[in-house]
């Protein structure tokens, strides 16, 4: 997944939530709906979520250092990680307190009656095209993986998460807008907490998607199967490997693999001939999976195989 792919849709998503947040506001100030208003803080942690993925793409960029050698590729995880906590915490945890307050205190939208139905089938619109920049840029590497297999497997977290983010919206605009509707239908108040309710938990639910499967990329996934399959192939096509003992991967970053190999050679082989095979190694390495940027190959004696009588 190509981090600038991941950019457009960060900042067609900043975009649009931007805009949304100030409508939002506009209509609950107006019109007193804890829909709105639990719609207005998720446009706003959305917001701030997208700015938080755009500070760990531009940190995870920077050189490596004695103190980090392996460079800071996983300050995309980091943040990422930080992301789900804003969103539990505030987007979901703050409807669920504004539903919880508006079903005890119930009250119907009494002025300005048109302009949440308004903002909100605006607001529907503009995440439609956010969710739609994303599904663009996430086809460009997802081939024929499932959608639930492409936020479970994916090593970049920017795309994932701003789909999660975006599905999560527009459902949750839609929570809003029937909770509005039925309350200026029926004058009670309670269909509006309900529709709060409903926003909260749904933000509690994607939240805790994200807090799984970005902690499971920072504490150290391998490749996927298809690029640990190139790497075994690529370390066997060459001469003087016998067999691979046992290979071992990690993600230091989403465009970023770190190989280790240890490898059977022949106990006739010169050292120089090792060095020879184990440098054409790292080459076919790097040719069949350009992310493999750092390999250790270790040369071994095959020990499950006798030594030939002289």
């Amino acid at each position: 997944m190509s981090a600038e792919g991941g950019t457009r849709a960060i900042i067609a998503a900043l975009a649009a939530n931007l805009g949304i947040a100030v409508t939002k506001f506009i209509a609950w100030l107006l019109t007193s709906s804890s829909s709105m208003l639990a719609e207005s803080i998720h446009s706003v942690a959305d917001s701030g979520n997208q700015l938080l993925l755009l500070i760990g793409g531009k940190r995870s960029r920077r050189q490596a250092t004695p103190e980090h050698p392996f460079g800071y590729g996983r300050e995309r995880y980091v943040y990422a990680f930080i992301v789900s906590i804003v969103l539990f915490t505030l987007g979901g945890l703050f409807a669920l307190y504004e539903a919880w307050h508006k079903i005890q205190d119930p009250h119907p939208i009494e002025s300005w009656q048109w302009v949440p139905v308004v903002v909100l089938i605006v607001a529907i619109g503009l995440e439609g095209y956010s969710f739609r920049t994303a599904i663009k840029e996430s086809n460009h590497t997802r081939g024929k993986t499932s959608w639930v297999d492409f936020v479970r497997r994916a090593k970049a977290p920017e795309l994932p998460v701003v789909l999660l983010e975006d599905s999560g919206a527009l459902l949750g605009l839609v929570f809003a807008f029937f909770g509005v509707v039925l309350t200026l239908i029926t004058g009670n108040g309670v269909w509006d907490g309900i529709g709060t309710a409903a926003i909260g938990l749904l933000l509690v639910a994607i939240a805790a998607v994200l807090a799984i499967e970005t902690k499971s990329l920072l504490i150290g996934e391998g490749a996927n199967p298809e690029a640990a399959r190139k790497i075994e192939q690529a370390v066997l096509a060459g001469e003087g490997i016998e067999r691979i003992i046992h290979m071992k991967t990690l993600h230091l970053g989403p465009e970023e693999l770190l190989v280790a190999v240890k490898i059977a050679v022949p106990r006739t082989d010169r050292a120089d001939e090792v060095a020879r095979h184990i440098d054409e190694t790292e080459k076919r390495i790097r040719d069949a999976v350009p992310i493999a940027r750092v390999i250790y190959i270790e040369p071994d004696i095959d020990r499950a195989v006798a030594p030939v009588a002289p």
